[in-house]
């Protein structure tokens, strides 16, 4: 419970392990300030004085995943966690990032690192709703490698996106449209991605058709 933020302990009282206190301001947006006690460590000064290679805890939350992997490269049960969240591409976020200030495409990430550390049973249903938002193209390979094995485990992936490069590499494509909002709801196209590319009806389509280099365009059925 000594490095735990939720139980008394080893964790700062005077912020109950935040690291900032939240001052209201009524009709305004809430305030968060760094903790004075803690100085925005979260840990009392007991906690503080523990040391693993040098690193106390406050240290080691403020490295990112990647610096993390390496640090811990020699205790297998932590590195799997940190191979695993580099994997989905968040080996730039901290270790003790709060997950209220991740992206909704990061907390879908964390989840997904999450099941790649279980032991796969090929009878999952995944739904992501655009986990590349925010990502480098680099992340957005390595994310796809991950999709990709879990698909060929046997489960199914379904995922909602409008990037590109992830729809290029579906297996099936379910294209809705034909505009966005009020203009949209209909299923404009269906099939791969080759097939979607020649709907002239469907702007995904068109996009696809330029980075596949799709035969000629014919009209939807």
């Amino acid at each position: 419970g000594r490095f735990s933020f939720n139980v008394k302990g080893g964790r700062c009282e005077a912020c109950q392990g935040d690291g900032v206190i939240k001052i209201e301001m009524h009709f305004l947006p809430d305030v968060y300030v760094t903790c004075e006690t803690c100085k925005g460590h979260r840990y009392n000064r007991e906690t503080l004085e523990i040391r693993f290679k040098g690193k106390s805890i406050a240290d080691v939350l403020d490295m990112t995943v990647e610096d993390a992997q390496g640090f811990f490269a020699a205790v297998p049960s932590i590195r799997e966690k940190m191979d695993a969240l580099v994997r989905v591409g968040l080996g730039y976020i901290k270790v003790g990032q709060q997950a209220t200030t991740l992206s909704g495409g990061e907390a879908q990430r964390v989840k997904l690192s999450k099941e790649l550390s279980k032991r796969s049973t090929g009878r999952t249903l995944y739904i992501l709703d655009e986990p590349t938002t925010g990502l480098h193209f680099e992340d957005v390979r390595k994310l796809l490698e991950v999709l990709h094995e879990l698909v060929d485990q046997g489960n199914t992936v379904v995922v909602i996106e409008h990037n590109l490069d992830v729809i290029k590499t579906a297996d099936w494509i379910i294209d809705i449209g034909p505009e966005g909002g009020d203009g949209g709801g209909r299923i404009v196209a269906t099939g791969t991605p080759e097939a979607v590319a020649r709907v002239e009806t469907s702007h995904t389509g068109r996009y696809l058709a330029q980075m596949l280099k799709a035969r000629p365009r014919v009209a939807a059925e």
